[in-house]
């Protein structure tokens, strides 16, 4: 069974109870910053990436679709009106946020703008080859990559504050 947005959004918004449950169990044997984080990662980004590889109709019929021109997408994506832009754009920025957002608190080697651009890009190229290789009726863009990464950057950005001060900073 194929699962649309609205599916996935009531199944994330059901599975909550089970997420604060693991954070709990987690906080148990570590901090609560470390527990909820990890949680929050897992559980902020497994709902997009497993609605991007959700298969499209014409999925394994058809060979896979590849674009390398940066912006060409985007900029149709921009043609096609509003609605289209919003569940593109604002979607593909929150791919990976959670991970942005949540990661530099749970390690400190990530807690630098540029290193979390580089993991997130690094996530959305696995996921658009996956795409590819997969053949789930879906095109694997280098814009995709681009609004995931500055998805995750935006939300490093947000959590900055938060982030824990290296110990030779302090001395």
């Amino acid at each position: 069974m194929v699962m649309g947005f609205v599916g996935v959004v009531l199944l994330t918004v059901a599975v909550l109870p089970l997420a604060a449950l693991a954070a709990w169990a987690l906080a148990r044997r570590r901090t609560w910053r470390s527990s909820l984080a990890e949680v929050g990662i897992v559980y902020g980004t497994a709902p997009w990436i497993w609605m991007i590889m959700t298969p499209g109709d014409r999925a394994g019929a058809v060979a896979g679709r590849v674009s390398l021109v940066p912006l060409r997408d985007l900029l149709a994506v921009l043609a096609a009106g509003p609605l289209t832009v919003t569940v593109q754009v604002v979607g593909n920025l929150l791919v990976f946020a959670a991970l942005g957002l949540l990661a530099p608190l749970r390690f400190a080697a990530l807690a630098s703008v540029p290193r979390i651009l580089a993991l997130a890009a690094g996530c959305s190229v696995l996921v658009e080859v996956a795409q590819y290789v997969l053949r789930l009726d879906r095109v694997s863009s280098v814009d995709d990559v681009l609004l995931n990464a500055a998805g995750a950057g935006l939300a490093a950005c947000a959590s900055r504050r938060w982030w824990r001060v290296p110990e030779r900073a302090l001395s």
